[in-house]
């Protein structure tokens, strides 16, 4: 979620009014902007996304609750110490957090262990372990229509009897004291990207989150006028038209299963109806195409730490196998494709398959991943209900992405198109008018250019390097991870440092490289990938012969607050994820937005960034999915490719004979290993053509207005990223909602007497 003061002023538009009275008590409101801690309750995109969207539905005046755990420890902080990633605890609620309101009324019970009795009156989960569920809220305020929303997170508590109702009531001290077994649950969030680390703490966190929420939302339908109850029992008919789930990827899977265990074995409701209910009920979205991101549980793990929801996915497991075994007799192979259990090794459930199969929609985050998604991933379950899948192209939310981090940007297009833009991205387009006029193109670089010189003094301050404000700041800040090829990166900076040492008199048009991102700590490859970018700055940036012209620098402790620095101020957007593997990104579209030109690979939401302005606008190369696939059938050799390319044969081998790392030559064996013998992500494979669009972009700077003019035509196409945008089309395709433009009259202003304020339809 980042930061929360300095949204809540622009979307309440009181920015203005708050920087004058904190100015009069002699205090800088800036500065006290800065004393507030990120909360950080996500790793990277997929948890960025969660912030824009609650941003967007509240813009859009839709009744919806974002739902998640109140981590104790967020993501962790990174310091780089002699090069080298170390973690620190995110101890980010030290101080308090004056944006919550613990909820203790609305506590609800979690059920964990335990065994499953039968009996003529159905299944009875008993002998569990109760942990309670106590919500914070924290409002989410919509842009300028006195809209709030809330977003509602659980923490953890032991019940007061916790320990002390059984045997050991011997010892009472020790049984206080193992009250942590259980709050332990929302003590840290798992710090892994795009990876599943099968641990029960994660699946217990994992439940735990989904439990509390449906209980919450059943008592939120019960107590409306829709849960209208028939004597005792409550009526469900209308569940799926009161309420839709929206699944953030896999992690909250298990909503399916407990879903069902409420309907059938609390509510009482015969399985079919329970099941209609359920998929109507849920949508998905799948966030990744990598194998190894997949949640498989081991069954004999949910088995002992959820026994009755293990039965419930067998017997959605078997009734789905019964329906294709219909429709495909003696189609064995067909049948274990598709199974939600995975036989051989230990037996596991694939929580992707639950997710389609429970769900009567799901989605892709961009053109092309949903169509990998249709083709590839799930292929099986798309020929069976090719209706069922979808895209949704991700956006992000030009509130914080634009008004809160750009004001000198966001101002100037005002002045050209109006302020209606802000809450109507697509109006955006208007720039195409002013594409040619001078004025406007030296004020967008003028712009540009206060961001750049704004940064360059953080950087100084921070990083005790001499920054050039005129030089081209490149720069490539996401998570660190193989698929991302920062690596690739950090062989082009190697080629331009030679290169500039090869011949110093040769013009060179001087650059800032900036790299910044979290390597999950277990992740071994991209702490070496962060030392390697490291430990090239250190020689780079103390070379005498390369002086100004080249500067490389690693960000530390890349989040929200850093990235709203940083992205303003860049030239060039590095997206360069071989192409198939990143699903949409999400930071592509914010230095889009900023007035950054990208370089990048046909990958994500690239491509419709390039359809958008029009592809001689980006600077497209590499591999499209088909080569990739079709080097794939060939046989991937980086050999050929280090033979034959001189400049990379050059970088490769200094890295390997110790150039960059003298004291231990051998440092960096376990990269060079990785790049000729397994390297998944194919970066010799693109190395020419990145290195040859590189030289194109160097080219395009030296030319002040046509770069600029690039960049207005850039900005102009931007607003098809808008978050709203996508935020509507879930509302129209997925939840059947409507979005509201009806500014809510403010509290001070009486209300209409007659008006019903019973939101009509669906809560997402």
């Amino acid at each position: 979620m980042g930061r929360t003061l300095q949204n809540t002023m622009i979307n309440l538009g009181l920015q203005n009014a708050c920087d004058e009275a904190v100015y009069q008590l002699g205090l800088d409101m800036e500065e006290l902007e800065e004393i507030e801690e990120d909360a950080g309750l996500g790793n990277g995109g997929l948890g960025r996304l969660a912030a824009c969207f609650l941003d967007s539905m509240a813009t859009l005046g839709l009744a919806a609750y974002g739902y998640g755990i109140r981590y104790e420890y967020g993501i962790f902080n990174q310091r780089i110490r002699d090069g080298w990633q170390v973690e620190e605890a995110d101890d980010w609620l030290r101080h308090g957090n004056p944006w919550e309101k613990a909820r203790p009324e609305y506590m609800l019970p979690v059920h964990f262990y335990g065994r499953v009795e039968h009996s003529a009156s159905g299944a009875k989960w008993i002998d569990t372990q109760v942990v309670l569920a106590l919500p914070y809220d924290t409002p989410v305020p919509g842009y300028m229509n006195n809209t709030v929303n809330t977003m509602r997170l659980w923490s953890a508590r032991a019940p007061n009897d916790f320990n002390l109702r059984d045997f050991n009531v011997g010892d009472y001290i020790q049984a206080v004291l193992d009250r942590n077994l259980a709050e332990n649950i929302s003590r840290v969030l798992y710090p892994n990207d795009n990876f599943f680390e099968g641990k029960e703490l994660r699946l217990k966190q994992e439940y735990f989150v989904v439990a509390a929420t449906l209980q919450d939302i059943i008592r939120r339908f019960k107590a409306s006028k829709f849960g209208s109850t028939d004597s005792v029992r409550t009526v469900f008919d209308s569940f799926p038209d009161q309420v839709a789930i929206q699944l953030n990827d896999t992690h909250p899977a298990m909503a399916i299963p407990e879903l069902m265990r409420i309907f059938v074995d609390i509510e009482k409701l015969p399985w079919d109806k329970a099941w209609d209910i359920t998929k109507r009920t849920f949508a998905y979205t799948n966030h990744t195409v990598l194998p190894e991101a997949l949640e498989r549980w081991p069954v004999d793990l949910v088995e002992k730490l959820l026994p009755r929801h293990l039965q419930i996915i067998y017997e959605i497991n078997q009734r789905h196998l019964d329906h294709i075994a219909s429709l495909f007799p003696n189609d064995v192979d067909r049948l274990r494709r598709m199974s939600l259990i995975e036989e051989g090794g230990t037996k596991r459930i694939n929580m992707a398959h639950l997710c389609i199969v429970g769900s009567h929609a799901v989605n892709g985050v961009a053109k092309i991943h949903s169509e990998i998604v249709k083709t590839q991933v799930f292929e099986d379950f798309a020929a069976l209900e090719p209706e069922k899948f979808q895209n949704k192209t991700n956006g992000i939310t030009p509130r914080r992405w634009l008004l809160l981090c750009n004001p000198g940007l966001a101002e100037l297009i005002a002045e050209k198109i109006g302020e209606d833009y802000v809450r109507d991205l697509s109006q955006l387009t208007k720039l195409h008018e002013f594409v040619d006029d001078d004025l406007f193109i030296r004020e967008v670089a003028k712009v540009k250019q206060e961001n750049k010189v704004k940064f360059a003094l953080f950087l100084e301050k921070e990083y005790k390097v001499k920054i050039n404000p005129s030089s081209m700041f490149d720069v490539h800040v996401k998570r660190i991870h193989e698929y991302k090829r920062q690596l690739m990166n950090c062989l082009h900076i190697i080629t331009m440092y030679n290169r500039i040492r090869r011949d110093p008199a040769k013009l060179f048009v001087p650059r800032t490289v900036i790299i910044g991102g979290k390597a999950a700590p277990g992740y071994h490859m991209a702490k070496m990938i962060i030392k390697l970018i490291n430990a090239v700055a250190q020689v780079v940036n103390n070379d005498p012969m390369v002086g100004s012209k080249l500067k490389v620098i690693f960000l530390e402790n890349y989040r929200v607050s850093l990235a709203e620095k940083v992205i303003p101020a860049t030239d060039l957007s590095e997206q360069i994820s071989t192409a198939g593997t990143e699903a949409s990104g999400t930071g592509n579209m914010k230095f889009m937005l900023n007035g950054a030109l990208t370089i990048g690979t046909m990958d994500g939401a690239n491509v419709e960034m390039a359809e958008e302005a029009g592809e001689e606008n980006l600077f497209i190369f590499g591999m499209r999915v088909e080569d990739v696939s079709e080097l794939d059938r060939k046989g991937y050799n980086a050999q050929l490719y280090y033979d034959q390319l001189p400049e990379l044969k050059q970088a490769v081998d200094q890295i390997k004979s110790g150039f960059f790392s003298p004291k231990d030559p051998n440092l960096f064996n376990d990269v060079i290993n990785m790049l000729f013998h397994h390297d998944r992500f194919k970066v010799f494979a693109d190395y020419e053509a990145y290195v040859k669009c590189q030289e194109k972009v160097s080219e395009l700077y030296l030319n002040s207005k046509a770069w600029t003019k690039m960049v207005i035509r850039n900005v102009a196409a931007a607003g098809k990223f808008s978050s709203d945008r996508t935020i509507k089309e879930y509302a129209r395709d997925i939840w059947h909602v409507e979005p509201s433009d009806l500014k809510i009259p403010p509290p001070n202003e009486p209300r209409d007497a007659g008006q019903d304020k019973t939101p009509n339809g669906t809560a997402a």
